[in-house]
């Protein structure tokens, strides 16, 4: 087997044959370490994809809500556990000016359709109006109009065209923003209503959570 420098005789040589025994009573954690590999794979995968951009930094307390400016892309409005309201800018990463908003969570943040002014909604019962321009120096920082709601609010959405916006919580209720009462309201059973948005698209559907669509101009249109 070694008589020259023929190095395919050599390495047979140093062949070992390794028998495996495939019973999986001789394996009985097979599966947890295979979805262990594939786990672990995967996470070094998203890993060396690099798909983490960047982090805002400011919030005190957890962020509870976001809202997105419907013209400009780099402009963010946040709301967090606390009751406070930071405005962001994107592409430079750096906060613009935050604010107490609300006595509690901030539930919802939305924007009106021209950009220029943004509402949130908290666990202090307030619908609140600001204006995307901060106030000028040495001013404090006020809503442009409050509406004290009835019932609890968990969320708001705005209407893509028209001056209304939804709200929604122990009900779902449609507001005109010149007017301090709801123009409509919904509810179905007991249960806390906890997110609702009104539809892109067809823009007089009205989607609350994943069970029902509704009709601001007539009724229910379905329900799941």
């Amino acid at each position: 087997m070694c008589e020259g420098p023929n190095t395919d005789s050599v390495s047979i040589e140093y062949l070992v044959v390794l028998h495996r025994n495939y019973d999986p009573s001789l394996h009985p954690f097979e599966a947890p370490r295979e979805y262990t590999r594939a786990l672990n794979a995967t996470k070094l995968e998203r890993v060396f994809a690099k798909p983490f951009v960047g982090n805002l930094d400011g919030h005190r307390d957890g962020v509870s809500c976001l809202g997105k400016h419907p013209e400009r892309l780099s402009w963010l409005v946040s709301g967090s556990y606390d009751g406070e309201v930071r405005t962001w800018d994107l592409a430079q990463r750096r906060n613009l000016r935050s604010f107490q908003a609300h006595n509690g969570y901030v539930r919802g943040v939305t924007f009106v359709p021209s950009g220029q002014q943004f509402v949130t909604v908290g666990d202090d019962k307030t619908i609140k109006f600001w204006n995307m321009e901060g106030p000028l120096w040495g001013e404090e920082e006020e809503p442009t109009n409050t509406i004290l709601s009835k019932t609890v609010l968990l969320d708001i959405s705005y209407h893509r065209k028209n001056p209304l916006f939804v709200t929604c919580g122990e009900q779902c209720q449609v507001w005109e923003e010149t007017r301090n009462e709801p123009i409509r309201t919904f509810q179905w059973g007991t249960d806390s209503i906890h997110n609702a948005t009104f539809n892109p698209v067809e823009s007089h559907l009205m989607g609350e959570g994943r069970y029902h669509f509704q009709n601001i101009r007539t009724g229910p249109v379905a329900a799941t």
